[in-house]
């Protein structure tokens, strides 16, 4: 058992995941492979994810990397072939199901990819290599974007005749703006980290990422309980509100601070 996670249901989507006092690791498990998704994958970062989310305590920082030489190469392309995945379910038979079934499919796919923003830690995307499709998706999903110059990201799905569905657009919108998200998700290119920095949705290049990792945690879970997770909240629905309602949600949260550190809480 992993934080009270079944280990064969992480071990069959090949991720990982341990935790050292209040940081969570989550590695993607199939290096050999550059770290390809399936279902199964996602099945174990969902159960990770709703974890988090029910018992908020366990980490004040998540940290989302790959195993080996890649992040991850995206989609598992065993996915496209009738033999499929062993035991998954293959692109061919998930559309012998119907368009509501198989949209509650995808429905359950992306609950992989939303959790990360909804969870009162800090997720951090610690990136190497490439993250192609699934996997820049994945990465997107986090609130901050750590690479090193090495890394590579593109969004491929429309060069398979596909979308991006894993909740990667608005992450990559909001970070890049309508026309740049257009260009990547249209053409497939790959960009590199400099490239991605100055895009806007890598946060920062980095030369040793589990330095930088390591640095940006001990950071985060020095300051005082409770102010990191009222940020995170506080930053993650601004994009949802107006000025003047963000303007309101920062009073009514740094009320809440106040009386907390006056209170010794």
């Amino acid at each position: 058992m992993v934080f009270a996670l079944p280990d064969e249901v992480l071990k069959r989507g090949n991720v990982r995941a341990s935790i050292s006092g209040d940081v969570v690791e989550i590695t993607l498990d199939r290096p050999e492979a550059r770290n390809p998704q399936t279902p199964a994958t996602w099945t174990a970062l969902a159960a990770i994810g709703a974890l988090l989310e029910d018992s908020p305590e366990i980490a004040r920082v998540v940290v989302i990397r790959g195993a080996g030489t890649a992040f991850s190469a995206g989609l598992d392309r065993r996915m496209f072939t009738a033999e499929g995945v062993p035991g998954e379910m293959s692109l061919a038979q998930l559309t012998r199901l119907s368009d509501v079934d198989l949209a509650s499919a995808i429905a359950g796919f992306q609950e992989a990819f939303l959790w990360q923003r909804r969870v009162p830690a800090i997720t951090v995307a610690a990136v190497h290599g490439p993250a192609m499709g699934a996997g820049f998706q994945l990465a997107l999903a986090c609130d901050v974007l750590l690479a090193t110059a090495e890394a590579t990201f593109a969004m491929r799905e429309t060069s398979y005749g596909l979308v991006p569905d894993l909740a990667g657009t608005h992450p990559l919108v909001t970070a890049v703006g309508y026309s740049r998200a257009m260009e990547l998700c249209a053409t497939g290119r790959v960009v590199s980290a400099d490239e991605g920095y100055v895009m806007g949705f890598v946060t920062r290049v980095v030369e040793d990422l589990d330095e930088a990792v390591a640095e940006m945690a001990l950071s985060i879970c020095a300051t005082p309980p409770g102010a990191v997770e009222a940020l995170t909240s506080l930053l993650a629905d601004s994009l949802d509100r107006t000025r003047v309602e963000q303007a309101e949600a920062e009073r009514h949260a740094q009320v809440q601070r106040l009386r907390a550190l006056m209170s010794g809480g």
